[in-house]
């Protein structure tokens, strides 16, 4: 008797200290969120909070375990986890600014002349649809809100542009392993592979960004007018231009190759391509005086690449996973598996959320969440997650990197976005759920 209740007593206590600590793990994790989102009126750059929100939670984790050791280990797992996807976006933000360093999304920006509202609407959100799932959604919507700068002068017009543009590069980058954060997260977490997230992916994101661009294509007339622009001085020549664009989306195209073949990490087949590119660029610059060929380096393009972005990216995976080791994201899976019961409804509901709530985080929570054992590779909860979580941002405007971008770019008001282009792409989101619902039920 007096054992049983020793044990009882013992097993309550384990119970209460795990409550609490998991407690203050979501606390610590929640007011680091909320410091994120009003990273302007507390004048905070988001990355330093993410970082500092990351090692409060792996401090309180310890100290609270009582298992230094073993909370010492399950940081270093995840470290090295995290720093796959951290060295993949250091390095597809390198070949990217290297292309740009070189006047190479030139190549494209010439080959536009038309001035129809609604042909130019149909161009352009093509080209972000594409250019998205070759390079990022991100980078996309830079290229795309700098060219709409030069060809079309009228505010109000160029916003509905830009408005488009953002719905259609978070549905270019979702059925690409390249074309977005979140879907590359789930790609290097073998949650899924790239002929099968393309193959079920590729027919919703298009509808996706269809159904939108046919709404406001209808209410759009008449011809741009295009700004005065004086012409750019350009350092480099039209051969350095295109053996440089077509050598960097040649590199991005690679990656899934090699990692198909060599079973390596991503950030390797992405590291191999940047030492590719930086030797070429050495070769071809070598005969350049020092202040010609600055700009046009490698050494150039990492100063430039948004470095407080990867440390942000840093600082939530971090604390993703200590919410994963603490055994939170189990307690809410099984949560939300027990009250919401139906898978689609679940990955839905994170996607719709996703709008509010930045989706990389959204998306390590459901990679610590639901394990292999349970959804295996290229199981449909995880490939129905990559669009959900990819698309779902786009129904407000800070839902998404592109979003957020866009916003900053050209000064987007949040309520504007929400009355005109918000309906949109919620209409564009829910129609790509129902084809890709549809596909599973025909064909599984």
């Amino acid at each position: 008797m007096i054992g049983n209740w020793v044990l009882s007593t013992g097993l309550c206590q384990l119970f209460t200290n795990s409550f609490i600590m998991e407690i203050i793990l979501v606390v610590i994790f929640v007011l680091g969120y909320i410091a994120i989102a009003l990273e302007h009126p507390i004048k905070t750059n988001k990355a330093a909070t993410a970082l500092l929100t990351g090692v409060l939670c792996w401090t309180a984790y310890v100290l609270l375990s009582g298992d230094h050791h073993k909370v010492t280990e399950e940081l270093t797992e995840h470290l090295g986890e995290v720093s796959g996807i951290l060295f993949f976006l250091l390095g597809a933000m390198t070949v990217v600014e290297l292309i740009d360093a070189h006047d190479g999304f030139q190549i494209i920006t010439d080959r536009i002349n038309t001035k129809d509202k609604k042909k130019l609407l149909w161009i352009i959100s093509c080209i972000a649809f594409i250019l998205s799932a070759v390079l990022d959604n991100l980078t996309t919507t830079i290229v795309i809100v700098s060219l709409l700068r030069k060809l079309i002068d009228n505010r109000e017009d160029r916003l509905l542009f830009v408005g488009m543009t953002v719905i259609a590069a978070n549905a270019g980058g979702a059925w690409s392993p390249i074309g977005d954060v979140t879907t590359t997260m789930l790609w290097i977490g073998n949650q899924v592979t790239t002929g099968y997230l393309i193959l079920h992916l590729l027919l919703p994101s298009i509808v996706c960004t269809l159904v939108p661009l046919l709404v406001i294509s209808l209410s759009m007339k008449g011809k741009i007018s295009a700004p005065e622009v004086q012409p750019e001085k350009t350092n480099t020549t039209s051969f350095e231009r295109y053996l440089v664009f077509f050598l960097g989306v040649g590199v991005l195209l690679f990656v899934p190759v090699f990692k198909t073949i060599t079973h390596l990490p991503p950030f390797m087949g992405i590291l191999f391509g940047l030492s590719i590119m930086w030797i070429v660029t050495e070769f071809i610059h070598s005969e350049k005086d020092t202040a010609d060929k600055n700009h046009l380096s490698v050494l150039y393009a990492l100063r430039k690449i948004d470095t407080p972005s990867i440390l942000f990216f840093l600082g939530i995976l971090i604390s993703i996973s200590s919410l994963q080791s603490a055994g939170v994201l189990t307690d809410l899976s099984q949560w939300l598996t027990t009250t919401i019961g139906n898978e689609s409804v679940i990955v839905i509901s994170i996607g719709l959320l996703s709008s509010i709530v930045d989706n990389v985080p959204l998306v390590a929570a459901a990679q610590g969440m639901y394990s292999l054992a349970q959804y295996p590779t290229d199981h449909s909860f995880w490939i129905f997650l990559a669009y959900t979580a990819g698309t779902g941002g786009s129904c407000l405007i800070i839902g998404s990197a592109a979003g957020v971008t866009a916003m900053g770019m050209e000064n987007i008001n949040f309520f504007w976005y929400l009355k005109r282009i918000s309906w949109l792409a919620l209409l564009g989101f829910l129609a790509g759920c129902a084809v890709y619902l549809a596909q599973q039920s025909l064909f599984s």
